[in-house]
C-alpha cells in the first residue's frame, strides 16, 4: 500500500494495522457513540491509487453521522445474529465448506497457536469469525510480523473467503450502515492484495 507523501514504513503498518482494528471492532459488536465519532474523524488519504478506499472512509463517515448506535445495533441483530442465523455469515469455515466449526477453523487454530496466539476464556465466538481474524492480523501487523509470515497467514485464512464475505455484506437486505463498512472493507482488502503481493 502507498504512504502518504513523506511518510514512513513505520507510518505504513501503523495505518494497517489502524484499518483492520477498525474492521474488528465494526465487525465484533455493533459500535458504540465513541466508535461512531472516531469514524466522522476519519481523513481519507489523497493518493489517487487511494480513490476507492477514500470513497469509502468518507461514506462510511456519512453513515456514522445519520445513524444512532439503537439504529445500528437492531440492524446488527438482522445481519448477523437472526432468528437462528442473520442475513451473513462472518466465519470462514461457513464460506470455505457450507458448515461452522469445520477443518478451516482447525486449521486457524493450529497457525494461532503456532505465532502464539491463546483463546480467551471469555471469548465464546470461533476464531474464524471475520472481527477475530482482523483483530489478529492488527496484532500480528503491531507486533512486527515478517511481511512472509504474514503473507502466508493472509493467503491461507482471508484470501479465500473475505472478498465474497464482504459482497454478501454489501449486498444484505438489511445492510444500511454497514454497507459502507462492506465498501471500506472491499477496497482495503483489494489494496491489501497488491501489497502483500509486491512487498512479499
Amino acid at each position: 500500500m502507498p504512504t502518504a507523501a513523506g511518510g514512513t514504513l513505520e507510518d505504513e503498518q501503523r495505518y494497517r494495522a489502524g484499518a483492520y482494528g477498525l474492521l474488528a471492532a465494526l465487525l465484533r459488536a455493533a459500535p458504540e457513540q465513541a466508535l461512531l465519532d472516531h469514524l466522522l474523524a476519519l481523513s481519507p488519504q489523497s493518493d489517487a491509487e487511494l480513490d476507492a478506499l477514500a470513497e469509502a472512509m468518507a461514506s462510511l463517515a456519512d453513515a456514522a453521522r445519520s445513524h444512532s448506535p439503537a439504529q445500528i445495533e437492531a440492524e446488527y441483530q438482522n445481519l448477523f445474529i437472526g432468528v437462528g442465523k442473520g442475513e451473513v455469515v462472518p466465519y470462514g469455515s461457513w464460506y470455505l465448506t457450507g458448515y461452522l466449526m469445520e477443518q478451516p477453523l482447525s486449521d486457524l487454530r493450529d497457525d494461532l497457536r503456532a505465532l502464539g496466539f491463546e483463546r480467551s476464556v471469555d471469548t465464546h465466538e470461533p476464531e474464524d469469525h471475520a472481527a477475530a481474524i482482523f483483530e489478529v492480523f492488527s496484532v500480528m501487523i503491531s507486533d512486527n510480523s515478517g511481511l512472509s509470515e504474514q503473507e502466508r497467514f493472509f493467503d491461507s485464512h482471508m484470501k479465500t473467503w473475505l472478498e465474497r464475505f464482504f459482497t454478501d455484506l454489501g449486498n444484505a437486505r438489511s445492510a444500511d450502515f454497514y454497507k459502507p463498512v462492506a465498501q471500506f472493507g472491499a477496497a482495503f482488502f483489494k489494496l491489501e492484495l497488491a501489497y502483500l503481493s509486491m512487498r512479499s
